[in-house]
């Protein structure tokens, strides 16, 4: 048998042609890199209508009146920020919506310090989430509004609508894990063996910075090492960096998560898995998803490896309504909200959706009963601060 001839002189030729052309984008780079770069995020105006503790609700004013009259209420995660949905011109789920007419707000979970160390879920859902959603059916004088949940918010929503199912008109998860029992997602493995009562009792609240790096070695080949080169192999690209530093700012502006928050969310959904059971108990009640008799649509990506379609799938077939909806786009966590291809699906498919069931003419909050639980004194006696609140 002949030896295999290796051609030398071609692999030699294409290195010295990719080193060219190294060395051609690094002096292009710095044209770009010295130049003045437009990185904002968040940039959509918005007006802060309500605060309680660290808690903030944006309210966006669309650029048009929809058909849509029932306001929006987007409840992001703890962790990360909600400025995700409005990362840049063009790529703006914010923007999209109001593009659109729809009324919206959103949650600004803020930055918990040491005293929200002992904030629970219950604090989150029946405390900050409910007194928000009651001031916003004050102001449109409303019994129900829309609500969209992501990821640990749309957890949170779903157990928000299981409560109190009576203020909510339509339910939209997104991303949103709700079925912890899988081993599709490594995430999901690890957080079956974490110890969640050491990590609270020796950081109190869970720090923001640690959290990115055990998310970050989920994929570490991905997230740490095939970004950069991507990075390199486009920084002579105006374009490209600016939207790769907003990306940046965004993963590492990472606020704490409360400790009690943390413990539950992990002992009871990841280990227990209580939630997809519905028995899950917050403030002394159970979540039972069978409460869930509005619409819902649940979306999700079949690429993400935070919450995998096995997480979420599960959810439409243990609510009591009839009116459901799964919707698996080809993308991953983020790209859901980002990518210029899910942005052509994603916010047209829920404001089509929301369309066909916003009656033409609201109800009225003095035609219905608007439910108050005696939440709010137990918050009180907890010892909040007084809500902030303009109309």
């Amino acid at each position: 048998m002949s030896p295999t001839k290796i051609p030398v002189d071609l692999i030699l030729n294409k290195l010295t042609e990719d080193v060219g052309k190294s060395q051609e984008r690094i002096l292009k780079s710095q044209d770009v890199l010295l130049s003045p770069l437009d990185t904002s995020i968040a940039t959509t105006p918005y007006e802060v209508v309500y605060q309680e503790d660290r808690v903030k609700l944006k309210y966006y004013r669309p650029a048009r009146k929809g058909p849509i009259k029932t306001p929006l209420l987007l409840v992001y995660a703890l962790i990360n920020r909600e400025t995700m949905l409005d990362l840049q011109p063009g790529r703006s789920v914010v923007q999209n919506f109001l593009n659109d007419g729809v009324e919206l707000y959103m949650i600004d979970w803020g930055y918990p310090s040491r005293k929200d160390r002992y904030v629970t879920i219950d604090d989150h859902v029946n405390g900050y989430m409910d007194n928000v959603i009651d001031f916003i059916l004050r102001r449109h004088k409303l019994p129900k509004l829309n609500l969209m949940g992501i990821c640990m918010g749309g957890a949170f929503s779903v157990m928000y609508s299981a409560l109190h199912p009576e203020k909510v008109k339509n339910l939209i998860t997104t991303v949103t894990p709700s079925n912890f029992d899988t081993d599709k997602g490594l995430l999901h493995v690890w957080m079956k063996e974490v110890d969640a009562d050491l990590m609270v009792d020796t950081y109190g609240n869970m720090p923001g910075d640690f959290l990115n790096l055990g998310f970050l070695l989920l994929n570490p080949a991905r997230l740490m090492i095939d970004k950069y080169v991507g990075f390199f192999e486009n920084m002579d690209d105006k374009v490209f960096v600016e939207n790769f530093i907003r990306m940046e700012k965004w993963i590492f502006d990472s606020p704490d998560v409360p400790g009690e928050t943390f413990r539950q969310f992990i002992k009871d959904c990841y280990q227990k898995n209580l939630l997809i059971q519905s028995k899950l108990e917050l403030g002394g009640r159970r979540v039972d998803l069978k409460n869930i008799t509005m619409p819902l649509l649940n979306i999700y990506g079949r690429f993400d490896h935070l919450v995998p379609p096995e997480a979420c799938e599960l959810l439409t077939s243990r609510v009591g309504t009839k009116d459901t909806e799964d919707l698996c786009l080809n993308t991953g966590h983020i790209g859901i909200y980002v990518s210029s291809k899910c942005q052509r699906e994603f916010t047209p498919k829920i404001f089509g959706w929301l369309k066909e069931r916003d009656e033409s003419e609201p109800v009225h909050a003095e035609k219905a009963t608007v439910s108050r639980l005696p939440r709010a004194q137990k918050v009180a006696a907890k010892g909040r601060k007084t809500p902030m609140a303009s109309s």
